[in-house]
């Protein structure tokens, strides 16, 4: 198969998930992941930033297949002294994690950039693929719910996502700017894949940023996408609670008609084929495959499948 410089958006576990596929696929100068910072915050005194790591980790095979976030055998004394101290406890920092999170915190404050340390965190977990954070400057996820609006950690960590969701806006969006890298992988890439994790929280900011969505939609470039939601329900995390406290059936064709015109392929599960006649009226074309992704194998056959995708769209736009 004649390769391709792809550029694949990505966040969370889902996001990790395909991200390993295709790594199995494609070389380092063949695929660049670009992944949501929206999600980031200060806890503790320490930079967090859950979707990075979910990424690395699934790349580096070093996360837990089990708890869907964070290492492999892990081990919590750091959080059990912090609650016979009184502190907060809410966001779990196992020790293996916590040293991730003190080795971001440090290089940040000797002047680095978030796309610095992400390299240098990358390159020491033995990750060869670019992982660019989608910019160096701050953008918080604020979900609006019938509680108020809260941080996205308050409400999907703290709260267990319990509040009913009404939607979500970028805080500094529309002042950051995409990573210089990111930038460049926008100008080189042959292909967009858009992973599935989840829209609002996930791939959302990132669209958010000035410009993305424009270059995203240059000429002969197709972008393909694999729904998050199968069998009307989500793999993980709370996007088909989202969707039906926003008055939305979760569906394959639901996730379809919010990315609207962006997307030019959608990848479905087979549960989901009887959806292909609605999703290819909103105008891409739709491939139905196994998207579940359980061992490596799976992983590796559906990024195949997104490839083979990727190229037809290609010389349909070219012809």
């Amino acid at each position: 198969m004649k390769r391709r410089r792809i550029l694949a958006l990505a966040g969370g576990v889902g996001g990790g998930k395909l991200a390993r596929g295709l790594a199995a696929v494609l070389s380092p100068e063949e695929l660049t992941l670009v992944v949501n910072t929206a999600d980031d915050f200060v806890h503790l005194g320490l930079h967090i930033c859950p979707d990075i790591d979910s990424v690395l980790y699934a790349l580096a095979d070093r996360n837990d297949p089990e708890r869907g976030w964070g290492l492999a055998g892990e081990s919590w004394n750091f959080m059990a002294a912090m609650e016979r101290l009184g502190g907060e406890t809410w966001f779990k920092l196992g020790d293996l994690d916590l040293a991730t999170h003190i080795l971001r915190s440090h290089e940040l404050a000797t002047g680095k950039t978030l796309s610095e340390v992400t390299a240098l965190i990358a390159q020491r977990l033995g990750v060869t693929h670019p992982v660019l954070p989608m910019s160096d400057d701050p953008v918080r996820s604020i979900v609006e719910t019938d509680e108020g609006a809260l941080e996205f950690q308050d409400y999907f960590v703290r709260r267990q996502g319990k509040p009913v969701f009404h939607g979500v806006t970028f805080h500094g969006a529309t002042q950051a700017r995409t990573s210089a890298a990111f930038r460049k992988a926008l100008d080189d890439a042959d292909a967009v894949v858009v992973t599935p994790s989840n829209p609002f929280v996930s791939i959302d900011p990132i669209l958010a940023l000035p410009g993305v969505r424009g270059a995203l939609r240059r000429r002969g470039r197709p972008v393909v996408a694999v729904s998050p939601i199968v069998g009307g329900d989500a793999i993980k995390g709370p996007l088909a609670k989202m969707l039906r406290e926003r008055g939305v059936q979760p569906s394959a064709s639901s996730v379809a008609q919010h990315y609207g015109p962006l997307i030019d392929g959608w990848i479905v599960d087979n549960a989901d084929g009887n959806l292909v006649p609605a999703i290819e009226t909103l105008g891409p074309r739709v491939r139905v495959c196994n998207t579940m992704m359980h061992a490596l194998d799976d992983k590796r056959r559906l990024a195949q499948n997104v490839l083979e995708f990727v190229l037809e769209l290609s010389a349909e736009q070219v012809s």
